[in-house]
């Protein structure tokens, strides 16, 4: 397949599709239950405006997390401006929603009112607030106990105006790089990728009028870009210039998704061009048609086609490698020293870091890559649940390159991943 064959198949198979108009619908449900409520009228959808990712237009299938701002009315400013006055506030769209949906769980969370929807996974974070007469908004703080300003329309303005000085590549690659955040498991959030993207293409005027013939020379470069960032602790937003956490460090994986980008261009028309856009952009990149030198039965499976995948949180696994005589090790300590496994030895996969709040599900994938692998037809592949609590504990058996990931599904959304390979040779010393 060809550059453009691969980067257009990515960016249609990365659109919102059909669950826009279950979004929407939602979406319009809300308003019209607030504005019944708020302003005594019925059936109307204004008033409302799509914030995050969705708002920018920059969100990819899978999206769980919708922002939403209920513009309140003028009127109400006083009444609200006391220090109880955010808890107040929030406390009242809460009541309105939890008797427009007494099925659904419903709460406050410091400056939104949380709104869980089960049966799509949507989870909705509505924030009142009041516009001001320079389009910021003030929204209440529970923890603060006031008012704070943000700045939504100027960061929509500034993504929409990049994305029109650019031939609508500002949207294209935002799109593309939230597809590795959830393939490789990098917690960032999507108003800072929109910020890097945006700092990334004012730096330079050579994708501006390019098309998707030069999307893997424009990843490449952004990567590049990426991984040479200096550590900060935060960046100041497109549009607004307010202040965007920095959650972790992702200098790291952007040089990984770097490097393996030099590989794919060098693979160019291969099929192994494909696999290796696809280690970094996930399944929305398509396979193409290939021959392996022996029949074996594909037991992979993909978490994409089993849960949304929407990465806001970080999990690090790693594996204890152990055998009879030896001294235990871990995994991450031989890879960094460019050490393989031998057959025959015990590994533990544990999870050593996670930021999730419980309760979470976890689940992980063993994929057996190589020859022997599919000479003895067992690459496995499959989703499976941990054996030993919420860790898996494997044995080594034959050669190849194998690979080990792990999954935080929490409320049916998988919110964290991380993955670790497996070096297995019988010759090694």
């Amino acid at each position: 397949m060809g550059v453009s064959e691969i980067f257009d198949a990515l960016l249609e198979n990365l659109k919102v599709g059909d669950a826009s108009a279950t979004i929407a619908m939602r979406r319009d449900e809300i308003t019209k239950a607030l504005n019944k409520d708020f302003r005594s009228i019925d059936g109307v959808t204004s008033h409302r405006l799509m914030v995050g990712s969705y708002g920018r237009h920059t969100a990819i299938r899978g999206v769980s997390d919708l922002d939403m701002i209920f513009i309140l009315p003028s009127s109400l400013r006083d009444s609200y401006s006391s220090e109880t006055g955010p808890r107040r506030i929030l406390t009242r769209v809460k009541d309105t929603l939890t008797a427009r949906y007494p099925n659904t769980d419903i709460c406050v969370d410091q400056c939104v009112v949380r709104v869980q929807f089960t049966s799509n996974k949507f989870k909705f974070e509505i924030q009142p607030a009041f516009e001001n007469d320079d389009c910021s908004f003030d929204y209440p703080d529970t923890k603060a106990e006031r008012w704070k300003n943000t700045k939504p329309r100027a960061e929509i303005n500034a993504t929409k105006e990049c994305n029109d000085r650019t031939s609508t590549n500002m949207r294209n690659l935002a799109r593309m790089v939230r597809a590795w955040k959830d393939t490789n498991g990098v917690d960032i959030g999507g108003l800072l990728i929109d910020t890097l993207v945006y700092r990334f293409l004012s730096s330079t005027s050579e994708y501006d009028d390019k098309g998707t013939l030069w999307f893997d020379l424009m990843v490449r470069d952004f990567f590049d870009f990426l991984m040479g960032e200096p550590d900060k602790n935060y960046y100041l937003a497109l549009g607004s210039n307010q202040q965007v956490t920095v959650k972790k460090p992702f200098q790291a994986k952007a040089k990984k998704a770097y490097n393996r980008c030099l590989e794919a261009i060098a693979d160019e028309g291969k099929a192994s061009a494909n696999k290796k856009w696809r280690q970094i952009f996930g399944t929305a990149v398509p396979l193409a048609a290939s021959k392996s030198a022996r029949a074996f039965t594909n037991t992979e499976q993909f978490i994409e086609d089993q849960y949304p995948v929407d990465i806001s949180r970080s999990v690090t696994i790693d594996c204890k490698v152990t055998q009879a005589g030896w001294r235990p090790t871990f995994l991450r300590d031989m890879l960094q020293k460019k050490d393989s496994l031998l057959p025959n030895k015990d590994l533990d996969f544990n999870i050593t870091e996670c930021d999730v709040p419980e309760p979470y599900v976890v689940k992980w994938k063993v994929l057996n890559r190589g020859n022997e692998a599919e000479r003895r037809d067992h690459i496995r592949g499959e989703i499976i649940l941990p054996n030993r609590r919420a860790a898996r504990h494997e044995r080594t058996s034959f050669s190849g390159e194998h690979y080990v990931e792990c999954y935080i599904i929490k409320d049916e959304v998988v919110v964290a991943r991380d993955s670790i390979d497996v070096p297995i040779n019988a010759n090694a010393r």
